[in-house]
């Protein structure tokens, strides 16, 4: 790292592009700050107008100046976009003075605009690096995130309005299912018949018909038998009723009032 002179008002120091020049005093606004200087080369010779490198300063279409000598410490001043100070360049007399366009404190790093074609042709493939140029970034950083975080908050709102529909939507089947069944239970089956007793699969549970025969009555010589936990009555089949215009002897009477105990 280049050694300035204390008397000067200005240090070669780590800059974040590599090295700057920093001020270590005050330097007030119109104030000549150094002298960017270095072999001049002419245009118009082929050897000249061949050396290329980052530090050549154009004075005019025929002369330029090449600061890249460790002497010129001007050569360390970085460019910014909104600098603190200028080139002052003087073609007549082949100089070059940088020169503050607004006061610099203590330890602010001194910069200036190097123009639209350095500007192109060096800074703009890499990304300038300066105060102001960083800030641009940082506040497009910032608003990039403020809108992710917008989009990421609009589509949590829009994902629990879509669940509350779909709740609510639940909500009116329920409540129009209930009205449809009156309020009344469905019971379920068992044993492919109803609980309730009611006709399962073409047959009746209980007492009623199944296939055809009565439940709990069997046929048995041409009687019919009901079927008890103890033993089977047998019943008698009911005769005739009587026809009281027919007159009937004594022993039918007999017989007939037989039957009817019997039965």
């Amino acid at each position: 790292m280049p050694v300035t002179s204390p008397k000067k008002p200005y240090r070669v120091g780590r800059s974040r592009t590599g090295l700057g020049l920093f001020a270590t005093r005050k330097i007030k606004k119109g104030t000549k700050i150094v002298r960017y200087f270095g072999p001049l080369l002419d245009s118009k010779k082929k050897k000249d107008d061949a050396i290329e490198n980052k530090y050549l300063f154009e004075l005019n279409n025929r002369w330029t100046i090449d600061g890249s000598v460790r002497e010129n410490v001007a050569r360390y001043i970085n460019h910014a976009c909104k600098p603190n100070a200028e080139s002052d360049v003087r073609p007549r007399k082949r100089k070059v003075f940088i020169r503050a366009v607004k006061n610099i404190e203590p330890g602010e790093e001194i910069n200036y605009d190097y123009g639209t074609d350095y500007f192109k042709a060096y800074l703009k493939p890499i990304g300038c690096k300066c105060a102001a140029c960083e800030k641009k970034r940082k506040k497009k950083r910032a608003e990039a995130r403020a809108e992710r975080l917008r989009l990421k908050a609009k589509e949590m709102k829009k994902a629990e309005r879509k669940a509350e529909k779909a709740a609510a939507k639940r909500r009116k089947s329920k409540e129009r299912l209930k009205l449809q069944l009156g309020g009344k239970t469905v019971r379920a089956k068992t044993n492919g018949k109803h609980a309730n007793g009611k006709p399962a699969n073409g047959k009746l549970a209980g007492d009623r018909l199944v296939n055809g025969r009565a439940a709990g009555l069997i046929a048995v010589n041409g009687r019919s038998r009901v079927k008890t936990d103890t033993a089977d009555v047998a019943t008698a089949r009911p005769i005739a009723p009587m026809n009281p215009e027919v007159p009937l002897n004594p022993e039918t009477a007999a017989m007939a009032v037989e039957q009817q105990v019997s039965a």
